[in-house]
């Protein structure tokens, strides 16, 4: 039996900006499988603040925009992928506002042929 490696996709997370406090609020569930890329929209009309830990800012993604972590692009210098860990809990924080914000995850896999 032969072996490869397949990307999967991991069911998209997501929270509605009119639930928005102005405190960091989980998006969605943490992470299932270590992510290979991850995508966040914010398809929100306000600014928005990422943060990995709930406490402390990260990342910003303006009103209408999206980032994009596409963390297996490149190799390491050790000559191994870099992935998000599983288990890693994104946060958003924002005033509450109209639209939602999706987390996007992907994921590889080992598999049988």
């Amino acid at each position: 039996m032969s072996f490869t490696r397949q990307l999967f996709w991991e069911t998209r997370k997501s929270r509605d900006s009119a639930t928005f406090t102005g405190s960091y609020q989980t998006l969605g569930s943490a992470l299932s499988n270590a992510a290979s890329l991850i995508k966040i929209v914010n398809d929100s009309a306000v600014d928005i603040d990422i943060s990995t830990d709930g406490t402390n800012d990260h990342d910003f993604i303006p009103a209408n925009g999206f980032t994009l972590y596409d963390v297996t692009a490149n190799t390491t210098q050790e000559g191994g992928s870099i992935f998000i860990k599983k288990g890693t809990q994104f946060y958003v924080k924002g005033s509450a506002s109209t639209g939602s914000v999706y987390l996007v995850a992907q994921y590889v896999r080992r598999t049988g042929e």
